[in-house]
């Protein structure tokens, strides 16, 4: 193959999409990924496994806590919440600083924040010290939320951005699966109430080798332009696309206009309710708020619902009957997950073939039909068709990842122009949370108080308004050029100075 050789300036996704052809013309399909934009990509997944894993697997941990701590209704519902509060909390406070400090230092620090708080959890001593540890764990996944959401949109092409950000966003339900599942096997070699410690602890060893695994890659090239780093972004690029044989050869990177001292203004979060920015953060933040009540109060209470309906044929209620039923109901639970799964692999292949607006839409009310079905199995006398709920629950689990639990996630990273995009996201994700938080709060004690069958009727309420608003503001990013979305700027007219270091490293390659 051979690529024609330009000394034009380009901007740094011209790069990035570029397209080799062969000697004829014919223009190959799809860009090629170099190996660095695999690892940032592998590396990038991390942050969706681990919130998956430690979320769905408090699910699980929840009836061996009421156990070792003697839990409340309302306390339980504070440590299904806690995690989410953290996230809703990071996404914006952490998050956001990807803007300021750059993509990768944000990209690092957030595992290692991941791992020390959860340190803390497996040997957490009291009910407090958990809920805090915990709440810890969450504000760091929450600034992975928009975090490895530009750091793969940054570094991929445009054509298959799509796919690639929802293949990372699939190892939520990933981490899901494996959480329950790995509560399911450690409950089974240890079945005692203190199980949820090795649960947690299990997590570490992962996140050590992540937090090392990623000072080896390059920053953003996109951020750095924005910065007016002309060297730092050249030669981050360079190391991005590092092909053998070496492709590009030479890099000259068109620059915005360096704005003067007095005139230059810092992006802010209120810039995301300008006028040009509000249609945006509205379809970001709405329907991903509307999601989450559901997502989060069905996948952590689902191995609660599950238990409670296995035991209420029981009337056992010592210890071993606990640890029984909720081992019967983390299976359960690890079945409805697969669907997770299922759902996110279809939307990966869907994704940029049907818009993200569709799958959103169609999600939306696929996910009202399911959990329909699952109202409808809890009959007025108390009786309930186990078959009708699991098959609701699973039509819920595949509908919601194929449509707004994706979707939503990756809409807000692409909608959203650079110097506001950590924000942007990390706004949406953290008023998604306010109805994660909500759900995982109230769902314990709404299940008490007013039954599981209207608290599901609700819940085909919101997903229902879900669609509707989605439709209203819909802004479809299938295929776009991310530096589309960026303010019309007057280009530096001054072209990149023959000295430059990484320049003239990469022409003085292309001569030998």
């Amino acid at each position: 193959m051979s690529a024609s050789k330009t000394k034009k300036p380009r901007s740094v996704q011209s790069y990035i999409d570029e397209t080799p052809f062969w000697e004829d013309g014919t223009t190959v399909s799809d860009s090629l990924i170099t190996g660095i934009q695999k690892r940032i990509w592998v590396l990038a997944t991390a942050g969706k496994f681990f919130e998956g894993m430690v979320v769905f697997m408090t699910g699980v941990a929840i009836p061996l806590l009421h156990q070792d701590f003697g839990l409340t209704a309302a306390q339980k519902g504070i440590v299904g919440a806690a995690p989410l509060f953290g996230i809703l909390i990071g996404a914006t406070a952490l998050g956001g600083l990807a803007d300021t400090f750059g993509r990768k230092r944000m990209f690092i620090a957030e595992m290692i924040l991941f791992v020390l708080f959860l340190l803390g959890v497996a040997f957490s001593p009291g009910y407090w010290t958990f809920v805090i540890f915990l709440f810890g764990v969450g504000t760091a996944l929450g600034c992975d939320y928009p975090t490895a959401h530009v750091v793969i949109s940054e570094s991929i092409p445009s054509r298959v951005r799509g796919r690639l950000v929802l293949g990372a966003f699939a190892f939520q339900a990933v981490g899901a699966l494996f959480g329950t599942v790995l509560g399911f096997f450690i409950l089974k070699v240890y079945p005692e109430p203190d199980a949820w410690r090795w649960m947690y602890g299990s997590v570490l060893p992962l996140g050590v080798v992540i937090v090392f695994l990623r000072f080896f890659i390059p920053e953003s090239a996109h951020w750095l332009v924005s910065q007016h780093r002309h060297d730092d972004a050249c030669r981050a690029l360079g190391k991005l696309l590092q092909r053998n044989p070496s492709y590009p050869t030479e890099i000259i990177l068109k620059m915005p206009k360096k704005p003067h001292k007095h005139k230059k203004k810092k992006a802010t979060y209120a810039d995301l309710f300008s006028r040009k920015n509000r249609r945006a953060t509205i379809l970001a933040a709405i329907p991903w708020f509307l999601q989450d009540l559901g997502t989060y109060g069905i996948g952590i209470f689902t191995p609660t619902i599950l238990a409670t309906m296995i035991g209420a044929k029981s009337a056992e209620h010592n210890l071993a009957a606990i640890i029984h039923d909720d081992v019967l109901a983390a299976k359960g639970s690890a079945i409805l997950d697969i669907l997770l799964i299922v759902g996110i692999v279809c939307a990966v292949f869907l994704v940029d073939k049907i818009g993200r607006i569709r799958l959103q839409i169609f999600g939306f009310l696929g996910c009202a039909v399911g959990l329909l079905l699952a109202a409808l199995s809890l009959h007025p006398d108390g009786s309930t068709n186990l078959f009708l709920i699991f098959v609701g629950f699973m039509l819920f689990n595949f509908m919601t990842n194929i449509g707004p639990n994706a979707m939503t996630y990756l809409i807000a990273g692409e909608v959203f122009p650079t110097k506001l995009r950590g924000k942007g996201a990390g706004f949406a994700a953290s008023f998604a949370k306010i109805g994660a938080v909500t759900t995982a709060f109230l769902f314990p004690v709404l299940l008490n108080q007013i039954g599981t069958t209207n608290l599901l009727y609700i819940l085909i309420g919101t997903s229902i308004i879900g669609a509707g608003v989605t439709a209203w503001f819909g802004i479809e990013t299938k295929g776009i050029n991310l530096e589309s979305l960026e303010d019309p700027e007057p280009e530096d007219p001054t072209p990149p100075s023959k000295d430059n270091p990484v320049v003239e490293a990469m022409a003085l390659k292309s001569e030998t």
